[in-house]
């Protein structure tokens, strides 16, 4: 389910860390956050992310922004 604070843009990290077997603590360091902010995003509390930190997830996990985060089609948002 979305974030209440109108967006609907999904995070797919907790599915990405199970299938390479990582946890919360290992990406966080090998990225250079804490844990708490790569906790955040994987369970859809984030409000931004800085392009570097995007980019340092997507290098350690070996994958695309587009494989991290969608847009969920809700049918209550206008589409344009």
């Amino acid at each position: 389910m979305p974030p209440e604070d109108g967006h609907r843009v999904l995070c797919h990290l907790d599915e990405l860390l199970t299938v390479r077997r990582m946890t919360v603590a290992a990406l966080a360091d090998a990225v250079g956050v804490t844990p708490v902010n790569i906790s955040v995003l994987k369970n859809n509390r984030a409000r931004a992310i800085r392009f570097s930190t995007l980019t340092a997830i997507c290098d350690v996990l070996g994958c695309e922004v587009g494989d991290l985060f969608s847009v969920d089609p809700s049918e209550d948002e206008p589409r344009t």
